[in-house]
């Protein structure tokens, strides 16, 4: 059987096989308490551990006593009207209904978006590090992800002349994250605005994962795109997700805001893909807006805020400096060429050695990957403190 030869420009989710191995090692005797193991501590996997809100459970659990057609492929009306207002209240914002878009999780928004404006033959700016998922979506369509080297001296973002340097006549178009991941670290406003301006003049398309948007620390950057002014926030293609800031990563659900223009295409794609998304996420997701659960997400954003600010001094304490401390996720992105000459190697030993999973750079680009390591601070603060203890053991 011949394979599609997309797939050669599609690598592992290196994510997911050091889970796998860390899975493997947590069955084997290093973490089995009754051979003197220890259990495996994972701050590999961007997940936050507080779940779902209570009320979107109880939602659920109403809905799914009910019927669970098909819903409109552009989402429930009511939900893209419940993702509106929350656009007015958080952000001061008229985002029309009719410009939300509601998806199968941001990835498939991102695929969705990647489809409509680009095909073989075009290229698309990204900054290295980034996501390897949303350069995957770009390759998926045929056209070509263009990685840019980020630096710590621009927060790991890439900067309007870079882009103005980098276009071409193949370019179509800028897709940057802020915050991003693995960086947690945002584009400053007025960077952001200028290369709004700059991909605007050449035509092009700019595509913003606002995932961890609402999970933001400093409010010099927990600002949308969609708020750029002289208009350039209109043309922003925004995604969105209810899983990291509303913990429902499990349900697949997402949203974008797009163009007028866009609307019609992304509809046609969506029809014809997913047929819509899940119904009974949707209904769920309708309780997040609630004065109550908005209230606990709240809660949840301080709290991993205060992670933050302890694990990034923990951090450099062990030598393992973090050169931008991260101003929204929960990501630490860490220099680790003091300690260990390759992350790769460098993870796998920590999982032998300390019973601790860490995510190598190789995942999030080609600048330098074994230069740098991500850690997620998104589980328990007990987790993250016996995983310092444990590391700096290790590293003594």
């Amino acid at each position: 059987m011949k394979l599609a030869s997309r797939l050669d420009r599609i690598e592992p989710f290196y994510v997911m096989e050091l889970a796998k191995a860390a899975a493997e090692m947590a069955a084997g005797p290093l973490c089995d308490p009754a051979r003197g193991g220890r259990r495996m501590i994972r701050l590999n996997i961007g997940e936050p551990d507080f779940g779902a809100a209570p009320s979107v459970r109880e939602a659920a659990a109403q809905a799914a006593l009910g019927p669970t057609p098909y819903t409109d492929a552009l989402g429930l009306p009511a939900l893209r009207e419940a993702i509106s207002r929350w656009y007015a209240e958080r952000h001061g914002l008229n985002v029309a209904p009719e410009r939300i878009v509601v998806t199968a999780g941001a990835s498939a928004g991102l695929q969705l978006a990647c489809l409509a404006l680009f095909e073989r033959g075009d290229e698309v700016l990204m900054p290295d590090p980034c996501y390897p998922c949303n350069r995957h979506f770009v390759s998926a369509t045929d056209a070509t992800p263009r990685l840019l080297p980020t630096h710590a001296a621009g927060r790991f973002q890439l900067d309007v002349d870079q882009v103005r340097r980098a276009w071409t006549p193949a370019t179509r178009g800028v897709l940057l994250a802020s915050p991003s991941n693995p960086t947690g670290t945002s584009i400053a406003p007025e960077v952001l605005q200028d290369m709004a301006q700059a991909v605007a003049e050449r035509g092009g398309a700019l595509v913003v994962d606002e995932i961890y948007l609402p999970l933001s620390y400093d409010d010099r950057f927990g600002h949308t795109a969609l708020a750029l002014p002289n208009g350039l926030g209109d043309e922003v293609i925004s995604v969105n997700s209810f899983s990291k800031y509303f913990g429902m990563t499990g349900w697949r659900l997402g949203w974008l805001v797009l163009p007028p223009a866009l609307v019609p295409a992304v509809e046609r794609l969506a029809q014809n893909f997913y047929i819509c998304p899940s119904t009974l996420a949707q209904r769920a997701a309708l309780s997040c807006f609630e004065p109550a659960a908005l209230e606990e997400f709240e809660r949840r954003r301080l709290t991993l805020r205060a992670r933050r600010d302890y694990i990034v001094p923990a951090l450099q304490s062990l030598g393992l400096h973090v050169p931008v401390p991260p101003d929204g996720a929960f990501y630490a992105w860490m220099d680790v060429s003091a300690r260990h000459a390759d992350s790769w190697q460098f993870a796998h030993d920590l999982l032998q050695r300390a019973q601790v999973a860490l995510t190598p750079g190789r995942d999030f680009g080609v600048a330098d990957p074994q230069r740098w390591m991500r850690l997620s601070f998104a589980s328990a603060q007990a987790d993250l403190e016996e995983a310092m203890a444990r590391l700096r053991e290790v590293l003594a």
